[in-house]
């Protein structure tokens, strides 16, 4: 492997010709260095750290330092020098990685750049203000991301596998709790509810119905005659945010990971040059394209639309869910028995309307309230214990407009976290402190077996971790 400087100009001994100002020269400088004189103005680039065989250049520490500094962030030590060990520790895990062949699809790429620039367009407004205030496309952007969330990725997932067999015991968790004497060190639990909630699907008209399956139907005859592409209709049209910026195309599922209705058409499909019928799932209308079939599970396109729902029935669904409300307030039926009977909510209706949500413990009914969709914590913010809420808005979690009435059923304010009541906290923080020991003895070992080498600036850093010197 070549390790290199660039510089900007003519250096002695070396017979290139043409404009000083564009040649580019290459040297090493992490060897003894010569008698040549270089002015360190004239440097392009210079690698300043070596980890095994990869090289970490100036250029990269500049940066993240740069990245830092727009968002904020706060580096512990001297950025100079914490930069480029941070960007070795990732090296480390990334060479782990390969050797135990831990993998990250381009689909799961492709998954997490659009997630990140979608949170970016959020945040500015818009793409058109996006590429203006990032100087790039789209496109240019995804470009310059991919090997960067790639590597970010393998790492995340190489610790994962190396503290994959950390265990704690209940002995291990009381025996932290009563050696932390300052309860001022007790993490803080944050205020958690539980929610009952009924909601109600407005009646959506058959004219709407029948405009989207024509529409459907228009896709499905401008692709068989060969006027445009599938995906292209699907980027264009399809209401499926997770799947119509890559041409509405799902990766390889099962049948258990698919809407019953859309399963059952999309295993039945053996033509990738046809088109399925229109399918009605919970989410909406689709037509399907099938790619590939690999063994029990399908790859294919769809196209999802929704139909529209009315105000006048959303305003007559809100009518009667808060005529329910006054009822269940009036004891003439209990929010138990409405939610059971009455509710459209598949998730909840048969737990008599209790909300909830799966955490890495297992499913809870306990949600933060940042947790809790937007329209259901500002209605639960005006409510005390027992109390029922006026009829509101919402998206589902399946993207459909429906009208809700809530009750709160219970609210446990924020604390100190005790062992009581907070058993699953504590030990969420005693294993994330095993986690931290066992990866940070990894790194240690890991150091003392890799080779460094550090340019002769770096060498009297201030690091986090010893033993880069060898």
């Amino acid at each position: 492997m070549a390790i290199f400087s660039t510089h900007k100009g003519l250096l002695p001994g070396n017979n290139y010709l043409g404009d000083t100002d564009s040649t580019i020269v290459l040297t090493d400088s992490l060897k003894t260095p010569s008698t040549d004189y270089v002015d360190p103005k004239s440097i392009v680039d210079e690698v300043i750290w070596v980890v095994g065989d990869e090289a970490i250049l100036k250029s990269e520490v500049e940066a993240l330092k740069a990245q830092s500094e727009v968002e904020g962030y706060k580096w512990e030590g001297n950025p100079d020098y914490r930069i480029p060990e941070q960007i070795a520790l990732q090296k480390l895990f990334l060479t782990q990685a390969a050797i135990d062949s831990i993998e990250v699809t381009e689909s799961e790429i492709s998954r997490g750049i659009d997630a990140q620039i979608n949170m970016w367009i959020q945040m500015v407004g818009s793409r058109e203000k996006l590429e203006e205030y990032k100087g790039q496309t789209i496109n240019q952007m995804k470009r310059s991301l991919h090997d960067d969330f790639k590597n970010r990725e393998l790492e995340n997932r190489e610790r994962e596998e190396l503290v994959k067999d950390i265990k704690v015991t209940p002995t291990d968790v009381r025996k932290f709790y009563e050696s932390v004497a300052n309860q001022d060190s007790l993490p803080d639990v944050p205020t958690t509810v539980e929610v009952q909630i009924i909601t109600r699907q407005p009646r959506i008209k058959n004219e709407e119905i029948n405009r989207v399956k024509d529409q459907l139907r228009n896709f499905t005859e401008r692709v068989t005659t060969g006027e445009t592409s599938f995906a292209v209709l699907a980027r264009l049209y399809s209401e499926d945010p997770g799947s119509a910026r890559d041409g509405g195309e799902l990766d390889y599922s099962g049948r258990g990971m698919l809407d019953p209705a859309f399963a059952s058409v999309a295993f039945n499909l053996s033509d990738p040059k046809k088109i399925s019928k229109i399918v009605e799932s919970e989410f909406g209308y689709h037509i399907i394209q099938l790619i590939d079939k690999r063994g029990d599970k399908v790859k294919c396109r769809h196209i999802l639309l929704k139909p529209k729902v009315d105000q006048v029935e959303i305003d007559s669904a809100k009518f009667r869910l808060d005529s329910l409300a006054v009822d269940i307030r009036n004891g003439k039926i209990t929010f138990d028995e409405a939610a059971t009977y009455l509710s459209d909510d598949k998730d909840s209706k048969s737990a008599y309307g209790l909300m909830s949500q799966q955490t890495q413990d297992g499913r809870t009914s306990r949600f933060r309230m940042q947790d809790l969709p937007t329209e259901i914590a500002a209605a639960v913010e005006k409510l005390n214990v027992g109390e029922v809420s006026t009829a509101f808005q919402m998206i589902n979690s399946r993207g459909k407009n429906v009208v809700a009435i809530i009750k709160l059923k219970s609210r446990v304010d924020a604390h100190k976290a005790n062992i009581r009541e907070d058993f699953n906290v504590l030990k969420d923080v005693v294993m994330a402190k095993a986690k931290e020991e066992f990866l940070d003895n990894w790194i240690k070992e890991k150091i003392k077996t890799t080779y460094t080498r550090l340019n002769d600036n770096y060498k009297n850093g201030d690091y986090k971790y010893e033993g880069w010197v060898k």
